[in-house]
C-alpha cells in the first residue's frame, strides 16, 4: 500500500484502528512505532523535494533542537526508516536544517570538474607526437614550451602549462588514441650464451652448422629428434638421433657427435633453440675450446646449409611420418654404421663459387667441374693434413673410403634401410 510521506498510516494491531503519523507527538510513540508494535504500511516516494519536505515538517512538529540526544536519536532513525536514506545523508539533512531552518535540495549545477585540456589539445599533442617520434614526456613538454614562447604558437599555451605526468596520461586517452596509435617491436630477450654472429671458416673445416629435425607426433607422443650436423667448408655430416632432446639424451650425443668428425671442430653455430642454447651445451664446448654462435634475428642464411640438408637428407631418408621415440637408438645405430659413411664418402655434393660483380653485388655459382665428396673436398684443401685429429691420417680415410664403391654404399645402405623400416611398422616392437 503505497502512501503520501505526509500521511503515513500506522495500524495499531491491539486497538485495530489506523493511526496517522502525523499526529504523533511524543517520542514515546515515535519508539513503539521503531520497535514495532505498531504495524507499519507505507513506500518510500521517489520523488526528493517530497521527502525533504516531510523531513522539515516532522523535525519542526517534535521539536528536534530541543530534545535530549536519545530523543533525538530516535527521530533520526523514524526518518531514516520513512524517508530511506542513510543515517550519513539524515544527519547532513538535519545539520542544514540546523543552520538555516530549512530542508531544501540543492540541484546540482555544476558538471564535475572543468577540463583543463580539451580534446583539440589531445590531438594537437599526437600531432606533435606523430612528427618528432614520439620523445619522452620532459622533451615534448618543452617542444610545447617553444612553440609558445618562441614562435607564438598560441595554440600550445594548455599544453605547456600541464605537467609531465598528465602528458602520459593524456597519451592513454580515447582521443590520442583515435589520433595516432603507437606500437613498439617487441624487444628481443638477450640470453648471454653463444655470440650471435654468423661463422667465418674462412676456407679451414671444423664450423659446425647444426640443426634439429623432429620426427612429428603421434596421438600426443614425440617421436625422435635427428640432430643433423655440416661443416660448412667440406660439407662433411654427420646425423645423429635421439630419444628426446633434454640434456640427458643430447649430451652425450653431441659428444659423439664432435668426435665423429675426422678434423678438430673449431665452432658450434645452431639456431635459437633452447636444446643448444643452454649452460650444459656451452660448457661442453668451452671445454673443447670450441667457438660457439648462434643465428641472428632475421638472418635466415645464418644456418640455411643445415637446413637445407634438413630436407636433402634426413627427410629424404626417414621421410615425415611419426617414427615412435623408443626406435631412437636402432635409428641411431644405422646412422652411425651406413648413412654418416655413405654421405661422406661417396655422395657428391655441390660447392659454390662465389663471384663478384663490377657494381660489387657477389653471387654464388654451383659448378659441375667442382662437385665431389665431402672427403674429396677434405683432401683437396691446401695443407689438409694439418686440419686432421690426432691419430687421424687420410691413409686411414681411404681404407674407409675405398672399402665400397659408390654403388656398393648405395646397395648397402638401401638394404639397411629397407630392413629398419620393416622393423619399425612391426606391432608391438620394443626398441633396441
Amino acid at each position: 500500500m503505497s502512501l503520501n510521506p505526509d500521511r503515513v498510516l500506522v495500524h495499531d494491531r491491539e486497538m485495530k484502528t489506523l493511526m496517522n503519523l502525523d499526529n504523533l507527538t511524543h517520542t514515546d510513540q515515535l519508539a513503539e512505532f521503531l520497535s514495532g508494535t505498531q504495524a507499519v504500511a507505507f513506500s518510500v516516494l521517489s520523488d526528493p523535494a517530497t521527502r525533504y519536505a516531510w523531513i522539515q515538517a516532522t523535525l519542526i512538529r517534535f521539536r528536534y533542537l530541543t530534545l535530549t540526544r536519545a530523543d533525538q536519536g530516535l527521530v533520526i532513525r523514524v526518518l531514516m526508516r520513512v524517508s530511506g536514506y542513510s543515517r550519513q545523508q539524515v544527519t547532513r539533512l538535519i545539520a542544514q536544517y540546523r543552520k538555516t531552518g530549512t530542508v531544501t535540495r540543492r540541484p546540482r549545477t555544476v558538471a564535475g570538474f572543468a577540463l583543463k585540456v580539451t580534446a583539440a589539445d589531445i590531438r594537437l599533442l599526437a600531432a606533435m607526437d606523430e612528427r618528432h617520434d614520439t620523445p619522452c614526456g620532459p622533451a615534448i613538454k618543452k617542444l610545447c614550451e617553444r612553440a609558445l614562447r618562441i614562435f607564438g604558437q598560441t595554440e600550445y599555451e594548455r599544453l605547456a602549462s600541464i605537467s609531465v605526468s598528465h602528458l602520459y596520461n593524456l597519451r592513454k586517452s580515447v582521443p590520442y588514441a583515435r589520433r595516432r596509435r603507437h606500437f613498439e617491436k617487441t624487444r628481443p630477450r638477450q640470453i648471454p650464451i653463444g655470440e650471435r654472429r654468423k661463422p667465418r671458416p674462412d676456407g679451414q673445416p671444423g664450423y659446425l652448422r647444426i640443426d634439429t629435425v623432429h620426427q612429428g607426433d603421434l596421438d600426443g607422443k614425440k617421436g625422435v629428434y635427428h640432430v643433423n650436423a655440416v661443416d660448412e667448408v667440406t660439407q662433411f655430416e654427420v646425423v645423429c638421433t635421439v630419444e628426446r632432446i633434454s640434456e640427458q639424451y643430447l649430451l652425450p650425443v653431441l659428444e659423439q657427435l664432435l668426435e665423429a668428425f675426422p678434423f678438430r671442430v673449431l665452432g658450434f653455430h645452431s639456431d635459437n633453440g633452447s636444446e643448444y642454447i643452454n649452460k650444459r651445451v656451452a660448457e661442453l664446448l668451452e671445454k673443447l675450446f670450441i667457438e660457439f654462435t648462434k643465428s641472428r634475428s632475421r638472418q635466415s642464411n645464418d644456418n640455411a646449409l643445415a637446413e637445407s640438408k634438413n630436407g636433402a637428407v634426413v627427410r629424404k631418408f626417414f621421410g615425415y611420418s611419426h617414427i615412435p621415440s623408443r626406435f631412437a637408438a636402432r635409428i641411431h645405430r644405422f646412422n652411425q654404421e651406413h648413412l654418416n659413411p655413405y654421405l661422406n664418402y661417396h655422395r657428391p655434393c655441390f660447392f659454390p663459387e662465389t663471384h663478384t660483380d663490377a657494381k660489387g653485388k657477389q653471387r654464388k655459382r654451383y659448378r659441375y667441374e667442382t662437385m665431389m665428396t665431402p672427403y674429396d673436398k677434405l683432401k683437396s684443401l691446401p695443407a689438409a693434413q694439418t686440419y686432421l685429429k690426432p691419430g687421424i691420417t687420410f691413409a686411414i680415410l681411404d681404407a674407409l673410403a675405398d672399402a665400397l664403391s659408390d654403388n656398393q654404399a648405395a646397395d648397402r645402405l638401401q638394404k639397411a634401410r629397407q630392413k629398419l623400416f620393416q622393423t619399425l611398422r612391426e606391432p608391438g616392437l620394443k626398441s633396441g
